[in-house]
């Protein structure tokens, strides 16, 4: 082996890996190095938990000569088989190094290794990568070395794994920063937010196409459900709109107990208004499906659900706005405000889909002229449109 090159390969991790400009570039870059320093390796992978609530891992696996694989696993994971006769369940729960020559009889208690055997890798070893927070995350190593690796590749890799683990757990904090902020506050605020824009009054206008959704009778469904039960409709009634909302391009600021604002951003400067209130239409016509689609089993009886949400378009402000340390990043301004009464409106005219004069006028098509109403804060009463495909109740 290649002390010399073991040493810059320390140092290099020592200072961060910086010439990677990716997890997975640092990822490819620091195998590649490994590998100029004599380490026979044929496949890595590294495997690391994560703070969110439906991915209980990721994994990233390098193989000579190919791209780096990254992967996910829910917590389903828990219950499988494989992760129980897995060696890093070792490695997860008690931080411990496991080896596993494929020749050695002991090895077969491990599935894996028949499968690494047909690959012709002869050796096996799964290193703990201590993190400072006291979770344990694992790697693996793999070599098609005639008789596997050898004490002094061993002692090198254990050596590597350290400095190699205060790497993985930076970039492990700040893509779980990244996601908590996403799963907290939305896509576009989290990237601000990661960007720098955390002081209260750090705030921009931005023109963009407003959905404010509620779900009808959500008074009357609490008082007479218990609150678990509640908070599990709720979950699905959410489903049904967010997964459209973000397939379109949408981003989720709030829930606001039944009530949901989104926003879709309108760029100026190419001038895609028309293009973005399409695409708000059409999650709305999507979230509507299913919404009517969604049953909830009450005892022998099955709940049925509607909701309403108005669309609107306008310049909102979109910031840091709170008291103290303890800010929320939203938006407010009289767009989001008539939006708000255009769902109520919604509401009295016993409407899926409002839109307002703005909202129709740009996205034309397929609307009928519901009248003026008078809007509460505003001088001005609001044209208001709903789709020719519905039927007043009113």
């Amino acid at each position: 082996m290649d002390a010399s090159r073991l040493r810059e390969l320390t140092d290099w991790l020592i200072d961060g890996g910086r010439s990677a400009t990716s997890p997975t570039r640092f990822m490819a870059e620091c195998c590649e190095r490994m590998v100029a320093a004599g380490l026979p390796l044929w496949r890595v992978g590294v495997f690391v938990r994560t703070l969110h609530p439906e991915i209980y891992g990721r994994n990233f696996i390098w193989k000579p000569g190919a791209e780096v694989e990254i992967g996910t696993v829910d917590y389903n994971i828990l219950e499988s088989p494989v992760f129980h006769n897995s060696p890093l369940i070792i490695v997860f729960r008690q931080g411990l190094e496991v080896r596993a020559r494929v020749d050695d009889p002991a090895s077969k208690r491990f599935p894996i290794i028949e499968d690494l055997r047909a690959e012709g890798v002869t050796d096996y070893v799964a290193l703990p990568l201590p993190f400072i927070g006291g979770t344990v995350n694992a790697s693996s190593w793999t070599t098609k070395q005639p008789g596997g690796f050898t004490e002094e590749q061993l002692a090198a890799l254990r050596s590597l794994a350290k400095p190699l683990a205060r790497v993985v757990e930076i970039l492990s904090l700040n893509r779980m920063a990244a996601s908590l902020l996403d799963t907290y506050v939305g896509n576009g605020a989290g990237e601000r937010i990661m960007g720098g824009q955390i002081r209260r009054g750090h705030t921009e206008t931005m023109n963009a196409a407003i959905w404010l959704s509620d779900l009808r009778g959500f008074t009357a469904l609490s008082d007479r459900l218990p609150a678990e039960t509640v908070v599990d409709i709720l979950n699905q009634y959410f489903d049904c709109q967010v997964a459209a909302i973000k397939k379109h391009g949408g981003d989720v600021l709030k829930y606001m107990g039944d009530g949901l604002l989104a926003v879709f951003p309108i760029d100026e400067y190419v001038g895609d208004e028309k293009q973005v209130c399409s695409n708000v239409l059409e999650a709305a016509h999507e979230s509507r499906t299913s919404v009517a689609d969604m049953q909830y089993p009450i005892g022998d009886a099955v709940e049925r659900f509607r909701f309403g949400v108005a669309l609107h378009v306008g310049r909102i402000l979109y910031g840091n706005i709170g008291g103290g340390n303890r800010l929320d990043f939203t938006c407010i301004g009289p767009a989001v405000n008539l939006a708000a009464r255009l769902e109520k409106i919604a509401s009295q005219t016993r409407r899926t889909i409002v839109a307002s004069e703005g909202f129709a006028g740009i996205c034309r098509g397929g609307w009928s002229d519901l009248g003026e109403f008078p809007v509460a804060g505003f001088a001005k009463a609001a044209r208001v449109y709903g789709l020719a495909d519905e039927t007043s109740a009113a």
